[in-house]
């Protein structure tokens, strides 16, 4: 399931999945194969995209899935 809480932080802090995707060292494609919920993220790639582009937002709430979105 796609990750709609990441996607909504994505858009109000203007971050893009090219700059995701450098910051993981990742290609594109993949990162955004992992927002749209066709993969997943590492635990470790979580916690680095959380604490590095949305450290005022909790990784629960960022990395629900759609069916699970839970409050800040």
């Amino acid at each position: 399931m796609a990750l709609i809480n990441l996607k909504k932080e994505m858009a109000g802090e203007n971050v893009t999945v090219e700059q995701m995707a450098d910051f993981l060292h990742l290609h594109r494609n993949t990162v955004a194969n992992k927002i749209d919920g066709v993969s997943k993220f590492t635990i470790d790639e979580a916690f680095k995209v959380q604490e590095h582009f949305f450290p005022k937002v909790g990784i629960a709430y960022l990395f629900a899935d759609s069916g699970e979105q839970k409050a800040v």
